[in-house]
């Protein structure tokens, strides 16, 4: 009998291992052969602390000493730039405002990145607050802390049923059965399915696809150094990724949980968008995915015991903010558990909790 068994092998279940391993005995399950491998294998890997709501943001500021020291830190300077036409002034002036972006002009702009188009962008905004997010060290530093401490991490463990008795549960799985005391449930896009099998009322999260696209650097140029950019109302975004640029839609498409992939007329749409601000054609793709962002009904991370039964374990709906929040998001799951005063403030707590859907 185990103390924790948490379901789900990305960042969310590797970072809560990693923590809960210090309160007791821990059994990670992931269903795939490899860990990492849906939402977090897929991520645009960027420390933004200012985007999302205000709980998000919180997670995200409270994570950044962790982000930036621990281990070294996994934090590198990258930038973000915000471009809009002028008949989009009215969200670009919201979007730098709630990303605290300062507004520059397009030929500071076209000076950072030079194949921004001048006939099309009439705005811009910069910051050096986003950074890039190393999210492979991130994971294997969480793991090595986790298995430091004698935590099990079980790969091509799909659940097939979960069952609760006075001692704990018993999750059976695709590698064996396994029991514990907790349950926490990290699992992605399918955090509510894994609700369901273990008898505890769904909170109705959804799963969105997200799409992208890597294409070769624009006209040739070094992307070493340019910032990850934003069309307005985040219509589309491109980012530079070991020597080639992703370019995305943006969309937030409602998915079943699935292994998700790309939808070509989708990325079509965006790397037209992303086309008509930039001199430089898309002239091919070198590759295309897609991964689930999982919300819960209002956008908020989901962090705590259930409000019915206390020994199922909420941490769910990273959304977009999986890694960026992953430090402070396991920490107050292990704060929770273990009875201590969280770091965070008491308002974030409350509204974190799964007891705000009643």
């Amino acid at each position: 009998m185990q103390d924790f068994v948490i379901i789900g092998g990305g960042i969310a279940g590797i970072s809560a291992a990693a923590r809960l391993s210090h309160l007791g005995r821990v059994t990670l399950l992931e269903a795939e052969p490899a860990l990492g491998y849906h939402a977090s294998g897929r991520s645009a890997a960027l420390f933004e602390p200012r985007y999302g709501l205000a709980p998000v943001v919180e997670l995200s500021l409270a994570s950044e000493e962790h982000h930036r020291h621990a281990n070294g830190g996994v934090l590198s300077p990258r930038g973000m730039m915000i471009v809009a036409r002028q008949s989009e002034a009215e969200a670009f002036a919201e979007d730098i405002a709630d990303m605290a972006l300062d507004q520059i002009t397009v030929e500071e702009a076209r000076g950072m990145v030079p194949i921004l188009n001048p006939e099309a962008v009439a705005l811009a905004g910069y910051a050096t607050h986003a950074e890039d997010i190393d999210t492979d060290l991130l994971i294997q530093n969480f793991l090595r802390e986790a298995r430091g401490n004698g935590a099990s991490i079980v790969t091509g463990a799909r659940v097939t049923g979960i069952a609760r008795d006075a001692g704990g549960w018993t999750v059976t799985s695709a590698a064996g059965s396994h029991s514990g005391r907790m349950l926490v449930n990290a699992a992605g896009a399918w955090v509510d399915g894994v609700a369901q099998m273990a008898g505890v009322r769904p909170l109705k999260f959804q799963p969105n696809r997200r799409s992208m696209a890597r294409i070769p650097a624009p006209g040739g140029h070094d992307l070493t150094r340019w910032p990850m950019i934003f069309g307005a109302g985040e219509g589309w975004y491109c980012k530079p990724d070991a020597g080639a640029l992703i370019v995305s839609p943006a969309e937030e498409h409602p998915m079943e949980a699935h292994d998700a992939w790309a939808d070509d007329m989708v990325l079509a749409e965006g790397l037209a968008r992303y086309e008509e601000m930039v001199t430089e054609p898309v002239t091919r793709m070198i590759s295309n995915w897609a991964g689930l962002r999982t919300f819960a009904p209002d956008r908020v991370l989901v962090i705590g015991p259930d409000s019915v039964v206390p020994d199922f374990f909420w941490l769910a709906g990273q959304g977009g903010y999986g890694f960026q929040t992953s430090p402070a998001a396991s920490q107050l799951a292990a704060d929770l558990i273990a009875g201590r005063a969280p770091a965070v403030d008491a308002a974030t707590v409350s509204a974190l909790s799964p007891a705000r859907f009643g």
